[in-house]
């Protein structure tokens, strides 16, 4: 299925103001020297996650550089969402993949084939759901075409196993893309593809993350109860056990104990994360109706409210256990809140330890830091002050555009041979990795 109801692009003389010209001509200049080529992108839903938001501002921003481009999403029955789920966890390093599983993928697989648009010149596919997609695609389009795998989980490693096994299945099927992006050095396989290193970002004018006035806000919180005078802690992602809302729950009553406030917990829905359901339930069951819980389901397009939850918010947590790399933690933090976030996958990249937020990795830290930021008032602003400026710097849509120009640009140009190169533009992962030692190869 091809999109075609995409939202109008914002002015890119509103984009230049925000990151400066001297981006904003880098990202005009990418574009000039690829007009003419055409681009498609292919994910599994419209609505709901993170790569369906992205895709939302990524495609039209790239049309008004004068780039035809084009977005598709595959269509399936929900038993392939509820395989692709379970392949999302195993990625991740939880649990398994049986034989049925694997026929069920390639059943979606078999049904969306003529995905891959024939007079496309780059192809992206995002994550594992249409990965199977360069299977169909004929060797003389194959050889014309460039296709880039783009993952966005947090990728465990994941063994290659017995001929059959879907670890096999992943590593074959990836080494058939004439690149990679990963959003972070540790999730790098060892594989025989050429991979690039790009964070994700977010769009400054989208309905989420433009400013709104104080008003909006207001009636936002009395639509939904919420106490306009107890502070408000929150966390605001998607009802999945990796995002750990139960230990959020946990760690707010221990901030309760000491100081009054009131948790928000907010969540979406996506057509391609039916786990989503049981999760919200376990919530409920962890909230026992309590007063200071406010336990939202919103729908995938309610992009004003969660901008207004998140402007209203003392404190933003994240307290993910897996996290590919946590755009609710680039949206607090653009919006000038002090964040709280699980010291795992791309977190770390954008929170920088005590400088404009803090990393946890258990319920007694997150609640001791929640409480600090809510008695030092002054301090959570001045670490939200940081990182507004650090997303300006380096998750915003110009950036990440910039990015992927470059890669679609040495692709399309042939200035990529070798089969094992990892390549990275982005100064933020460079000068972290360099921190930390973490990756296997650069």
């Amino acid at each position: 299925m091809i999109v075609t109801d995409l939202p109008c692009c914002p002015s890119l003389k509103e984009y230049r103001e925000i990151v400066g010209v001297e981006q904003f001509s880098a990202v005009e200049e990418l574009a000039e020297r690829l007009r003419g080529i055409r681009l498609q992108e292919i994910n599994s839903t419209r609505h709901g996650g993170g790569v369906a938001e992205i895709l939302m501002s990524y495609v039209p921003f790239l049309n008004a550089l004068g780039l035809d481009t084009m977005w598709s999403v595959m269509e399936a029955e929900p038993a392939f969402f509820d395989v692709t789920k379970t392949l999302h966890n195993f990625l991740q390093g939880q649990g398994g993949f049986s034989p049925e599983m694997i026929e069920t993928y390639w059943e979606a697989q078999r049904q969306n084939e003529g995905l891959i648009e024939e007079d496309c010149d780059a192809v992206t596919i995002h994550d594992p759901q249409p990965l199977g997609q360069i299977e169909f695609l004929p060797g003389r389009e194959l050889a014309r075409k460039r296709l880039i795998w783009r993952c966005h989980v947090q990728l465990e490693t994941v063994p290659t196993g017995a001929v059959g096994s879907i670890g096999n299945i992943l590593r074959r099927l990836v080494e058939k893309y004439h690149a990679s992006i990963f959003s972070s050095f540790q999730y790098l396989p060892l594989w025989r593809v050429p991979s690039f290193i790009i964070p994700p970002f977010i769009d400054p004018l989208s309905e989420k993350n433009r400013d709104i006035p104080a008003t909006e806000i207001d009636a936002t919180l009395e639509k939904y109860g919420i106490d306009q005078e107890k502070p408000i802690v929150s966390q605001i992602s998607r009802y999945d056990i990796f995002k750990d809302p139960v230990g959020v729950i946990q760690s707010f009553r221990r901030v309760r104990r000491k100081m009054p406030c009131q948790l928000v917990l907010v969540g979406g829905r996506a057509c391609d994360d039916p786990e989503c359901y049981i999760v919200l339930r376990e919530v409920r069951e962890a909230a026992e109706d309590d007063p200071d819980i406010h336990i939202l389901d919103l729908p995938p397009d309610s992009h004003r409210e969660i901008n207004a939850l998140q402007r209203a918010s003392d404190v933003i947590v994240q307290k993910s256990v897996k996290e590919g790399f946590g755009l609710t933690v680039t949206e607090a933090l653009w919006k000038g809140r002090p964040v709280v976030g699980g010291n795992v996958g791309g977190i770390p990249l954008q929170v920088r330890d005590g400088w404009n937020g803090y990393l946890v990795s258990t319920i007694p830290e997150t609640a001791d830091r929640i409480l600090y930021f809510l008695r030092h008032p002054e301090l959570a602003e001045e670490m939200g002050r940081r990182g507004r400026e650090f997303v300006r710097e380096y998750y915003l849509l110009p950036r990440g555009v910039q990015d992927h120009l470059t890669a679609i640009d040495q692709l399309v140009n042939g200035r990529i041979t070798a089969r094992e190169s990892v390549i990275c533009y982005h100064p933020q992962v460079v000068t972290t990795r360099m921190a930390t030692g973490s990756a296997q190869h650069y």
